[in-house]
């Protein structure tokens, strides 16, 4: 006779366990401390089988029938139930490790290790922010390009156009990841492509504080990207040029006698004489074995007959977490170095103007007044490196007054 919830309310436990029959192999056992356990009994390939489906009256009496229903459903196509449910877990289980923040964190922490803290905290903030809010507990496998994009609803309402194209990157980065590791076959983010506008381009982005400029200097002490971008980013600051200009530095430019490199100015077509402290110089000995035989100081990664990419210096800042459309590029450099250099050091705007060779009012003048300029410039510039040293320990630097 088939079981009521009379029954089963009212069933009190005895000193042995016993069972009590539903029908079609469904039972309830009652144990002498007082649990209602569901059972199932089957038999898979002649053998007998036992499953659970829970305690009264946790699991109802309609919903254990409904259980043994889709046993018998199970039994009855030639399959274990038992093992069905052990499979479920294991997919329940395969699942829980393929959510998208499983996998973003999983490669968060294999390839952003090498980057500098600021990066890394940054992408961090994308991904929990933005990301995992909507896309976090979501099967890697299951997430489409429309998801992907509404993650950046509320950064296109503030018009946060530069952060919403790094987050959609970053969710980039992540989908190859997990194709990689076999938990997905697709990647959305390229479909998105032209479906955010285009940030909007500020003047060239530059850094005025010195405790910031500091930040950046010792983060570029820790760039692990190829020598040559190594070691033109670590010049970059050194110098007043346009990064056009330091690109194309040629061997046969460099005066190491007197310590100048001179080269002609491509904006102003004019011959410019750049006066190099003794760290410039150390950088640029260090190209020498990997470029010297060339004529760039920093060729090209395919090719030492061409410069180094116009790219290469941006790509590394924002490689270590900067945004080259709000915080610094390689020419927001020689803005750095006009602001800090004067408000600073007390260094002459003159020889700034004259170092950054900008226009200026006379700028020939008599060959006694170019000697003396080149040589303040030769301090200011050895100064200036100087000044750069101790912002990357961290000290506290007196302005400079000039004679």
């Amino acid at each position: 006779m088939a079981l009521t919830d009379t029954q089963l309310r009212n069933a009190k436990p005895t000193e042995k366990d016993y069972t009590i029959t539903d029908g079609q192999g469904l039972s309830i056992l009652i144990t002498s401390k007082g649990a209602k356990g569901w059972r199932f009994r089957y038999r898979h390939l002649g053998k007998p089988k036992l499953i659970s489906f829970g305690t009264y009256p946790e699991v109802s009496l309609q919903q254990a029938r409904a259980r043994r229903d889709q046993a018998r459903a199970l039994v009855a196509e030639g399959k274990d139930p038992g093992e069905a449910r052990k499979e479920a877990k294991t997919l329940a289980k395969l699942q829980a490790l393929n959510t998208f923040e499983a996998i973003a964190n999983e490669w968060h922490a294999l390839h952003n290790k090498s980057k500098s803290e600021r990066h890394q905290q940054r992408v961090k903030r994308w991904l929990e922010f933005y990301l995992y809010p909507s896309l976090g507990q979501k099967a890697v496998s299951s997430i489409t390009a429309p998801m992907v994009l509404e993650t950046t609803s509320v950064l296109q309402k503030q018009n946060k156009l530069e952060t919403a194209h790094r987050v959609i990157q970053t969710a980039g980065q992540v989908f190859r990841y997990a194709i990689q590791k076999g938990f997905a076959t697709y990647n959305p983010a390229p479909d998105l492509k032209g479906a955010l506008p285009p940030p909007v381009v500020k003047n060239m982005a530059a850094m005025i504080e010195p405790k910031d400029f500091a930040d950046l200097l010792r983060s570029i002490d820790g760039y692990t990207g190829t020598l040559t971008v190594q070691c033109a980013l670590k010049l970059a600051p050194l110098l007043f040029q346009r990064i056009g200009e330091l690109r194309h530095m040629k061997w046969a430019d460099l005066d190491f006698e007197n310590n100048e490199w001179r080269y002609l100015v491509t904006k102003t077509k004019t011959q410019h004489i750049v006066p190099l402290s003794t760290q410039a110089i150390a950088i640029i000995e260090k190209m020498r074995p990997f470029s010297g035989h060339g004529m760039y100081v920093f060729p090209g990664g395919r090719t030492h007959e061409r410069p180094m990419s116009e790219n290469a210096i941006n790509a590394a800042l924002r490689n270590m977490g900067y945004d080259t459309q709000a915080e610094i590029t390689g020419h927001g450099f020689r803005a750095v170095a006009q602001t800090l250099g004067e408000q600073e050091l007390g260094l002459d705007p003159k020889h700034i103007e004259r170092q950054l060779a900008h226009s200026v009012a006379n700028p020939l003048g008599t060959a006694y007044e170019r000697a003396q300029f080149l040589k303040d410039r030769k301090i200011m510039m050895q100064r200036w490196a100087d000044y750069i040293d101790e912002l990357k320990k961290g000290a506290s630097v007196l302005p400079f007054k000039q004679a």
